[in-house]
């Protein structure tokens, strides 16, 4: 297989005349419940189960996690396979926490599954990471940001995205950094609110940010938590109004975002600003379901699509590949933050030479590229917990419809707006 491609994630200078060049491959069957590839001369096909939720409340991220490792998939055996032979991804459902084990053990079992690529959902990642490393086989977690999923000292899982204590440290630090000096009020001025879905993510992400804020001097005013699927949360709202919250820190899904900005629309409050983490705060239909009132949200996620390109080299050319595979505009960061780690792991496991359990982690903690060089954005580097420490989060705001990078100043592609709702 050609080097220019598969070596694409090396040290800087080879990367910009490398991935961001990179072809990306054509439309194939990897992944579409067809035919398997045809076996290539050296063997048979190289299986991964793609364990994601694809039905319920999740299916919109979780499909469109998927999407962006099946595009690194595709792109792969279009050059030529991994260790000679091709690629098949096997889908699996985890629309729970229960069904993430059942289907964990069906893809290591009955589909002969050499590896797992996941998760999206915290709570699916922790419970499916546990059959992997019982079974000693490689679990490479694209999305998943709960801090406890890598803190159980496993030795077959690898986490190539951030971590929630990234997202509430972006997003604490928002507040004195950002909004003060465009407000022109002292941080401790400022009366922060954590708000938060009671699962794993939730409760690592307000964690995290409950600690920060002390650490920053800044005050909090309220912290409440909810059930994710609640239907109504006027009384949430109630409570963050009478406490005067400035700044509501929201960590949500999309079904849930959508009751609050309801509750606010239905009490006639809001704050001076949201910022989200994550998952449905980085979704274009979460922006069109709630409409006006989302316009100069805040949100620290993985990077979405405008960004400035020289941070994120081959961005651009992520998003050409997705449209001709799917004819649509990407739909959030996901599918890329999917494909800049699948095309880490797959990576290492072809400088691995097979994928034996300690073979992959010696080559993913050998893995050593800096910020800036892969179409994310992110370095990568793993520690020996296999989280790759060099994930970091974007600051972004919706504006017009659009979601923009608004800090670090590298990756802007545009000025913070210091309103939040509807432009007036």
């Amino acid at each position: 297989m050609p080097d220019r491609i598969h070596r694409s994630f090396m040290p800087r200078r080879s990367v910009l005349a490398g991935l961001a060049g990179a072809a990306i491959g054509p439309r194939g069957s990897a992944g579409q419940g067809g035919a398997p590839p045809p076996a290539s001369a050296n063997g048979g096909e190289i299986r991964f189960g793609a364990l994601y939720p694809f039905s319920g409340s999740l299916s919109l991220l979780g499909d469109e996690s998927f999407r962006g490792v099946e595009i690194a998939v595709e792109e792969r055996n279009a050059a030529g396979g991994l260790l000679s032979r091709p690629v098949r991804l096997v889908k699996g459902e985890a629309a729970d926490q229960n069904q993430a084990v059942v289907e964990a053990r069906r893809l290591l079992g009955a589909e002969r599954a050499s590896g797992l690529f996941g998760t999206f959902s915290s709570a699916l990642s922790f419970a499916a990471t546990q059959v992997a490393e019982m079974q000693r086989v490689p679990y490479f977690e694209l999305g998943a940001i709960g801090d406890p999923i890598t803190e159980r000292g496993f030795r077959t899982l690898f986490r190539t995205c951030p971590r929630a204590s990234d997202f509430a440290r972006e997003a604490v630090n928002a507040v004195p950094d950002t909004l003060a000096p465009a407000w022109g009020v002292a941080p401790g001025a400022i009366k922060v609110a954590v708000l938060h879905e009671d699962g794993l993510y939730g409760q690592s992400v307000s964690a995290s940010q409950e600690a920060m804020l002390g650490a920053r001097g800044l005050g909090l005013v309220e912290k409440l938590a909810y059930p994710a699927r609640s239907p109504d949360l006027s009384t949430a709202v109630q409570r963050l109004k009478g406490a005067k919250a400035d700044v509501v820190l929201h960590t949500g899904y999309q079904n849930d975002i959508i009751v609050f900005y309801r509750a606010m629309r239905e009490a006639g409050w809001r704050p001076r600003m949201v910022i989200g983490s994550g998952a449905g705060y980085s979704g274009v239909d979460t922006m069109r379901a709630v409409g006006p009132d989302f316009d100069g949200t805040m949100n620290v996620d993985f990077t979405q699509f405008e960004v400035n390109e020289r941070m994120a080299p081959g961005v651009r050319r992520f998003v050409e590949a997705y449209r001709r595979r799917y004819g649509s505009e990407p739909r959030s960061g996901h599918s890329l933050a999917n494909y800049t780690g699948a095309r880490v792991c797959l990576d290492a496991v072809q400088r691995a030479g097979g994928l034996e359990a300690d073979r992959v982690r010696a080559a993913m903690l050998a893995t050593d590229l800096p910020e800036g060089a892969t179409p994310s954005g992110w370095g990568v580097r793993f520690d020996e917990r296999g989280q790759n420490t060099r994930a970091k989060p974007f600051v972004l705001q919706w504006q017009n419809g659009k979601q923009v990078t608004v800090f670090p100043a590298e990756a802007a592609v545009a000025r913070l707006r210091a309103q939040f709702g509807p432009a007036g």
